[in-house]
């Protein structure tokens, strides 16, 4: 199997699906593996359940609503045998006047239980156990007739109809009239015929009931049967379960695979035709969940790349804000300390004369290797001098000031208030400026 549209792991699925299940249809297979979302083990249960009669996932859901079946007499392959016990006239002519007879009954009839419907609402068409119906009518056929017969559905005329459309499989349906000898005679020897068997099991669901009961009673009325034993084959075509095929009265086993071997080869068409519409609108669908992951994926990149291009440009704004604070600060320190120097020019002392008794000179070499001399007294403080060379222009904005040798920082800050003379100044000093900024 070499399809371009499947994966490796789903193309062994359907090889392992096939061997499980021993269904030679490539496309049913993968349809069927599709609806359980590529699960193998549900959808090999499934299967399994189906060819063993019971319901499957679909047909046992709370919300499966079983679909309308058309009924059209124009499209319908009809098959009619007159029951055993009618007068049949031999050549043409007598074959025509039978069927002229068997259709006004059969109107005639129609239209007298309508009528009578109308009046009086018949007990056994208040269905309230679908499914014990059936249940009961496939316990009755082991036990009167035979055992040996196509595998009966397990469940309502509804879950059937549903399995049908799921599965994609033809859906027999048998309607039963008790104390009929047609249909005993039709259980005993044609639904036991080991052919007609394994053509029914291998390409239909088979589903049965008595019409004695509320649920055949109401398929009866629902297929517009009239004549027993009734087989009806109905199967999806253009999107709705259909009717195709009707057989009224006695069969044996060779007709019968006769006329179910034509009806399905006429209407298999539809079938494949629905598979490949599935197939086509579940690559259509993948199509569109590839392109839609695509997309997301492809939004997601974008999202991501603008999430970035939004964290750099914030961060940019940030450094600039940052920068222009800390510029703003700048400007602020500076301004600040030229206020401050404003405001200490006037608590520097006056220059003493250089004959005054207690005059020191002190020579200051600023980080700009500019020489400023000065003089101050002996009982001048430390933080008068720090003042002084703070509010010269050329001073750097944070300094300490210190000896030369040996080298002694001034303790300008610690002890501003120390005489010159008490932090160790002679008459004549030399004092080094130095930026602590730089």
């Amino acid at each position: 199997m070499n399809d371009p549209d499947l994966t490796a792991d789903q193309t062994d699925k359907i090889v392992q699906f096939q061997d499980l299940t021993g269904i030679d249809n490539l496309s049913v297979c993968r349809d069927a593996l599709q609806r359980h979302q590529w699960d193998l083990e549900v959808a090999v249960q499934d299967q399994l359940n189906i060819s063993e009669g019971r319901p499957s996932v679909f047909a046992a859901s709370e919300t499966a609503t079983p679909p309308n079946v058309i009924n059209d007499g124009v499209v319908q392959h009809i098959f009619y045998s007159p029951p055993s016990g009618y007068p049949r006239w031999g050549g043409p002519i007598g074959c025509m006047v039978s069927f002229v007879f068997q259709f006004c009954y059969n109107t005639f009839m129609s239209i007298l239980k309508f009528a009578f419907s109308i009046f009086w609402r018949e007990p056994r068409r208040q269905v309230t156990d679908p499914v014990g119906d059936v249940l009961k009518f496939i316990d009755t056929v082991n036990e009167n007739y035979s055992r040996n017969h196509p595998v009966f559905y397990q469940g309502s005329y509804g879950q059937a109809l549903n399995d049908a459309k799921q599965e994609l499989r033809f859906l027999v349906v048998y309607l039963h009239q008790e104390n009929n000898q047609d249909c005993a005679n039709f259980c005993r020897e044609s639904l036991s015929n080991e052919a007609v068997i394994d053509y029914i099991n291998s390409n239909a669901l088979f589903w049965g009931c008595t019409t004695s009961s509320g649920e055949g009673d109401r398929v009866c009325h629902t297929l517009k049967a009239s004549t027993f034993p009734f087989l009806g084959v109905i199967v999806y075509k253009e999107s709705r379960m259909t009717l195709v095929a009707r057989m009224e009265g006695p069969t044996d086993a060779h007709e019968l695979l006769t006329r179910l071997t034509a009806v399905f080869s006429l209407t298999q068409n539809y079938l494949e035709m629905a598979r490949q519409e599935r197939i086509s609108r579940s690559l259509t669908q993948r199509i569109r969940r590839e392109q839609d992951a695509a997309y997301l994926e492809s939004l997601r990149v974008d999202q991501e790349k603008e999430r970035r291009k939004n964290e750099e440009q914030e961060k940019k704004m940030q450094a600039l804000r940052e920068q222009e604070e800390r510029e703003q600060a700048e400007r602020d320190r500076k301004e600040s300390i030229k206020r401050a120097k404003i405001e200490m020019a006037s608590d520097i002392p006056d220059e003493p004369e250089s004959s005054h008794p207690d005059a020191l000179s002190i020579v200051f070499k600023l980080p700009s290797g500019e020489r400023i001399e000065r003089r101050f007294l002996k009982t001048h403080k430390l933080k008068d001098v720090y003042n002084f060379v703070f509010c010269h222009p050329s001073s750097p904005d944070v300094f300490q000031i210190a000896t030369n040798f040996p080298k002694r920082v001034l303790e300008t800050e610690t002890a501003p208030e120390k005489h010159l003379t008490e932090a160790g100044l002679s008459r004549s000093e030399v004092l080094f400026v130095y930026d602590l900024e730089a």
